[in-house]
């Protein structure tokens, strides 16, 4: 199988439990909520995407078979200053994000990545099942779908969303639960609305996209 790859790039994590920590984020083309075109965003089940997955014509975007991929993923993640650690918290991190990764992710791949020694984290909408052997995984639900992957290490929930109450998450088998508050034109009401429930509902973490704050990708 090929995976078409929008985008690969050495970065920090910006977002969850895993914030400020160095990692590749590999970013795959398509989605099943979104087109990515303008012009079906307001149809669209997910209407608030702040991230372009259409193509492969991003940073060392194209078509990759899984060895030439995870090649690819070690290539940029290079050999950092300080390495030498031992255990899973010292492994080099792959993000595995898009669009849905779900779409594209299989079990091939996730070898590859393991074989190349990278500790695997994927971010997803939740609405496929998520791919077997992944290390940490994230599901930010869209109101309006129906969501089949209720476990995993974080839900991340972007805040607010008509039609969606974090209450009703509460149950989902999760380690963490986040509330990321709504970028956009009313980014200041949905940052006060996220620290409000979070003060209100303590099994709630706030989650900032800092790395838009500090400038990087």
């Amino acid at each position: 199988m090929s995976y078409a790859v929008k985008e690969i790039f050495l970065t920090l994590q910006g977002e969850g439990m895993q914030a400020g920590r160095r990692s590749v984020f590999l970013r795959f083309a398509g989605c099943n909520l979104w087109s990515g075109r303008e012009s079906d965003r307001a149809g669209a089940q997910c209407r608030f995407c702040d991230t372009d997955f259409v193509g492969t014509d991003g940073d060392n975007g194209g078509r990759y078979e899984a060895g030439a991929l995870a090649a690819r993923v070690l290539e940029l993640w290079g050999e950092p200053e300080g390495e030498g650690g031992e255990g899973a918290a010292d492994r080099p991190l792959v993000v595995v994000t898009g669009g849905e990764p779900m779409l594209q992710l299989d079990s091939a791949l996730v070898d590859a990545l393991h074989s190349a020694g990278f500790e695997i984290a994927a971010e997803t909408n939740g609405t496929l099942p998520a791919a077997a052997g992944l290390d940490w995984i994230c599901v930010s639900p869209k109101a309006g779908t129906r969501i089949v992957q209720r476990s995993g290490d974080e839900l991340k929930l972007v805040w607010p969303q008509i039609g969606i109450d974090p209450a009703d998450l509460a149950g989902w088998d999760f380690r963490h639960f986040l509330i990321q508050p709504l970028d956009g034109p009313e980014r200041a009401a949905s940052l006060a609305a996220s620290i409000d429930y979070v003060m209100n509902h303590p099994r709630w973490r706030l989650t900032l996209q800092s790395h838009k704050v500090i400038g990087m990708p």
